[in-house]
């Protein structure tokens, strides 16, 4: 029976958090082009099938891996650790106070002086503290440390969801 390749090996990587992004999509194009159902139309049906499903495969790991914490889920899936629809929750006391506190500031850049500076005061200060989470999850990751880096990727997807209210508020007040 053929091992099933995980993302990384179909697109011929090493399983890493950081990835060379331009040369992801390169190779990403590369297999759509092999792997596109027009060439092989001619082909068997079982064969057709076949190829759908590789085609499937390979766009479900560029999305997967392309995506920063996406691709920090799938390296701890890569560890049996999975944080799909758990429910597991921070323990950080720290943290989650931080988080209120960003919750309360984002509700507060609609009635500011300058909407759009606090918009993009808040943007550059959410970069950052992801930023900083994803170097926090990539040392744990290397180190083995998956409990930790578990964690780490716990609280960038509050970032991911702060980040999506940002992008919300941001087309109401520049009324996209």
């Amino acid at each position: 029976m053929e091992h099933a390749m995980n993302h990384f090996e179909l697109f011929s990587l090493r399983p890493s958090y950081q990835l060379d992004l331009q040369g992801l999509a390169d190779c990403y194009r590369e297999l759509q082009q092999k792997y596109h159902p027009d060439n092989f139309a001619a082909d068997a049906s079982e064969n057709q099938a076949q190829v759908m499903q590789k085609a499937a495969q390979i766009n479900d790991a560029y999305q997967t891996l392309k995506d920063p914490l996406s691709r920090a889920q799938y390296l701890l899936s890569l560890q049996d650790i999975e944080l799909g629809g758990e429910q597991q929750t921070i323990n950080d006391i720290e943290f989650l106070m931080a988080q209120m506190e960003l919750r309360e500031q984002l509700a507060e850049i609609e009635n500011a002086a300058d909407p759009e500076q606090a918009l993009e005061d808040f943007s550059k200060l959410l970069k950052q503290q992801r930023s900083d989470l994803s170097s926090s999850f990539e040392k744990a990751y290397n180190e083995q440390n998956f409990t930790f880096a578990a964690d780490q990727v716990r609280k960038l997807k509050f970032y991911a969801r702060l980040q999506q209210q940002l992008l919300q508020l941001e087309e109401k007040i520049l009324d996209y």
